[in-house]
């Protein structure tokens, strides 16, 4: 498995999909026509094949990755992201959404420490002061002032 910075956050995208049609359906079109636009009509064709190969490889890519981090938290369940991060070469940013990913289906549980940045299969819940802060990577409240790391996705704050 290749792995490009921030792949996973910004591999796949539905508009690409979109103009791979778009290149199909008048490779397509151009194919029909006489001799002149048979040649052009092959280039729009590949083109348009190309875009959609790559993208049907970025989704199955993403599956990759997503097992990768989870895998890494199976083996160490008190890992931080950026030890995530050196150990899979994969960058803090797709760490981060991976996980987010893997919270929202509920396949990842548990909360990173305010203090360490490591993840903690419980936590203890306190009451929220006035003074509520946010994450600025998945926009959570962060319930200890002087926390230096996000307990929802481990960004550091």
């Amino acid at each position: 498995m290749k792995y490009k910075k921030n792949q996973y956050t910004e591999g796949f995208s539905v508009c690409g999909l979109i103009i791979g049609g778009a290149f199909l359906t008048a490779g397509a079109f151009l194919l029909r026509e006489s001799f002149p636009w048979f040649i052009p009509g092959l280039v729009f064709l590949g083109v348009g094949i190309t875009i959609i190969v790559s993208q049907i490889r970025a989704v199955v890519n993403r599956s990759k990755l997503r097992r990768v981090v989870k895998n890494e938290f199976e083996t160490n369940a008190e890992v931080s992201v950026e030890d995530i991060s050196k150990s899979t070469g994969i960058s803090k940013k797709d760490v981060q959404a991976i996980i987010l990913d893997l919270k929202a289906e509920g396949s990842l549980k548990g909360a990173f420490s305010p203090k360490s940045g490591k993840m903690e299969t419980k936590s203890v819940e306190k009451i929220p002061t006035q003074n509520i802060t946010y994450c600025p990577n998945c926009g959570s409240n962060i319930k200890q002032p002087d926390a230096e790391y996000c307990e929802y996705c481990g960004a550091k704050l």
